[in-house]
Order: structure tokens, then C-alpha cells, then sequence
């Protein structure tokens, strides 16, 4: 009975620590700064949806879908709001893939790429 309980605590210890640092990297992950793209495939996303172009949504390493990410250019200061339905980018530098819709909104679909900060709403 005492290695039963042992075992169980060990484990609740376990999931704790690891909800704890999914959580951390979530909040990070949704405050952060850098370089940002954007696609326009007409392929399924990682969340099982068709990817389309014109919707305002995003890819993201880590945040989960559904995600609602206040996205700002630090170019320009326009800003939009998307929903991570997809992951990426797989781009070394990069923290945001965006659709070409919320490109054309934030304004950099010519240069391809830009600075931007993100905020969870």
C-alpha cells in the first residue's frame, strides 16, 4: 500500500511539474517580439482545417489552436488580431507564420517578412 501511494505522488508530482511548464512557455510564447512571414497554401493546417489564404490566422510553434494573438508591425503600427490554427514556422529566426490575409493587414506582403509583437487577447 505505502509504494502504491509513493507511486501516485510520484506521478501527480510529474504532471504538475509538467502542466506548470507547458503554462510558462504558453505565456512566453504569447508575449514575445520578433521576426514574422507569411503563406498562402490551400492545404489542411496542423489543427485538421483547410488553410485559407484570406482568413486572419496564424501559425505558431507552441501556442495552442484557438489561440487569439493580438499581432502588431513594428514597422508601421498596424496591428490585427488571428487565431493559431497551424504550426511553424520552421524558419531559424522566426516566431510567427501568418496568413496572407493578416499580411496584407499588417502591411508586408511585398517585403515577405517583419518585425512584430504579439499579445494573447
Amino acid at each position: 500500500m505505502k509504494n502504491l501511494n509513493q507511486t501516485a505522488l510520484v506521478a501527480v508530482t510529474i504532471a504538475a511539474g509538467l502542466m506548470v511548464g507547458a503554462s510558462a512557455t504558453s505565456a512566453t510564447a504569447a508575449g514575445q517580439c520578433g521576426r514574422a512571414s507569411w503563406y498562402a497554401l490551400h492545404s489542411r493546417t496542423a489543427s485538421g482545417e483547410r488553410m485559407n489564404p484570406s482568413a486572419l490566422t496564424a501559425a505558431h510553434r507552441t501556442l495552442p489552436f484557438g489561440t487569439k494573438l493580438r499581432v502588431t508591425n513594428q514597422n508601421n503600427g498596424r496591428s490585427v488580431i488571428v487565431r493559431i490554427n497551424d504550426r511553424g514556422p520552421f524558419i531559424r529566426g522566426r516566431v510567427l507564420d501568418l496568413s496572407k490575409g493578416a499580411a496584407g493587414q499588417l502591411g508586408f506582403i511585398g517585403s515577405g517578412h517583419t518585425s512584430v509583437c504579439m499579445a494573447r487577447v
